[in-house]
């Protein structure tokens, strides 16, 4: 995965010099039922954006119409300064909050790779250049000795760390994390989260993640936004836990306010 420049932002003007994803006007209506609306939101390349939000605030949805598995309006664009296209489809990666897998079934992580990238099915053999370029993902998440291990017998932060790699080939524009840690022990969870955060720092990734542990998340984010069917609240982290509208919809008294991250 190669290393991008760093993006900068304009002061004052709301604009990366370099790459963003933007939703502009999106929204999400099954039936007559309307799911999510009038969703705009502008994520820098660098940043690492955390969504909460009650149950069925529409969080899983807005990362499902995303990825094109439901219907929406508006726009999703990828924008990057001086490309030969500057406005597209962001190639967005995805790490759901479990897989579920048979603890008895004969797939390996490199079976998953080969699945996965959809390039080299299993039934084909696994090449060598397969096996290289699961290997270079693995590396990213400190995971290389899982490669010929079976799905089954992986730990859940293992499990979910295999996952992110996968996520990570091709290289995306956006990353989705869709409470990544559930179910996954303390220690799992710390780990991941350093990893989440040095890859956002090394290669300038937009990564938006769902979590419903405030003070865990908002200790690793830029930034946080309370999603209810719309933007209720966005900023940094200690303003919108001391947002009356936050610390309502969670029941929260006196919210302990997490340090800002290191930029």
């Amino acid at each position: 995965m190669e290393r991008r420049a760093p993006h900068n932002l304009v002061a004052g003007a709301g604009v990366c010099g370099g790459c963003c994803t933007r939703l502009v006007d999106f929204g999400v209506q099954v039936g007559g039922t309307v799911i999510l609306e009038g969703i705009n939101l502008h994520i820098h390349c660098g940043e690492l954006t955390v969504l909460v939000g009650p149950n069925g605030a529409g969080k899983t949805s807005l990362f499902r119409a995303m990825l094109g598995e439901l219907p929406h309006h508006g726009e999703l664009r990828y924008v990057q300064a001086g490309g030969d296209t500057p406005f597209r489809r962001p190639h967005i990666g995805y790490v759901p909050q479990r897989l579920e897998v048979e603890p008895g079934a004969p797939v390996s992580v490199l079976d998953l790779f080969a699945a996965g990238t959809r390039r080299w099915p299993v039934w084909l053999g696994r090449s060598r250049q397969l096996r290289a370029a699961a290997l270079a993902a693995l590396a990213q998440v400190d995971a290389t000795a899982l490669l010929d291990r079976r799905l089954g017998l992986l730990s859940g932060g293992q499990l979910q760390r295999v996952l992110l790699a996968l996520a990570l080939l091709p290289p995306p524009d956006l990353l989705l994390l869709d409470e990544p840690v559930s179910g996954v022990d303390t220690a799992g969870t710390e780990r991941f989260y350093h990893l989440v955060s040095q890859l956002r720092r090394d290669y300038d990734l937009s990564i938006i993640l769902v979590s419903h542990d405030l003070q865990e998340a908002a200790s690793v984010a830029d930034r946080m936004i309370l999603l209810n069917r719309t933007i209720v609240c966005d900023g940094r982290p200690a303003e919108v836990l001391a947002d009356p509208r936050l610390q309502q919809t969670f029941h929260l008294k006196h919210p302990h306010l997490p340090d800002t991250p290191d930029p």
